[in-house]
C-alpha cells in the first residue's frame, strides 16, 4: 500500500479510530528510533561509569598526604594499603567491563574509550 492510499484510508476513519491509528503509528515510530541498549551493555556501562565512592577516595587521599608528610602510623599504613587494594579492584572491574563491552561492540578498547570520552590514566 502506498502512502497516498494510507492517507486516503485514514481520511475515511472516524475520530476515535483515527486517534488510535495515529497513536499506533507514533508508537511504531518511537520503537524504530529508540536507542535502547541491550541489557548486557547497559549493565557494563553502569559498571564503567561507577566512580570510586567519595568516602573511599577522600580517606585514601588523607592517608596519602600523611604518608607524604611522613606522619603515617603503622595502622594508618595498613589502612592505606587496604584502601589502595579496594581502589585497584574497582579499576580492574571497570577495565574488565570496558574490555567486555569492546568485544560486544566488536571494536578496540582504545576506540571504545574514545567513543565514551574516557581518557586513559597515566601515572608519571
Amino acid at each position: 500500500m502506498s502512502v497516498d492510499e494510507l492517507i486516503a484510508a485514514a481520511n475515511t476513519l472516524n475520530e476515535p479510530d483515527l486517534d488510535r491509528v495515529l497513536h499506533q503509528i507514533a508508537t511504531l515510530r518511537a520503537r524504530r528510533k529508540s536507542t535502547v541498549l541491550p541489557e548486557e551493555e547497559s549493565k557494563l556501562l553502569l559498571k564503567i561509569n561507577q566512580p570510586v565512592p567519595s568516602d573511599l577516595r577522600s580517606n585514601y587521599q588523607v592517608l596519602r598526604e600523611k604518608r607524604e608528610a611522613e606522619t603515617l602510623t603503622d595502622d594508618e599504613y595498613d589502612r592505606l594499603i587496604q584502601l589502595s587494594e579496594q581502589i585497584e579492584s574497582i579499576g580492574t572491574q571497570r577495565l574488565e567491563a570496558l574490555a567486555t563491552l569492546a568485544q560486544l561492540r566488536q571494536t578496540s578498547l582504545v576506540e571504545l574509550m574514545k567513543t565514551l570520552g574516557i581518557q586513559p590514566v597515566t601515572y608519571v
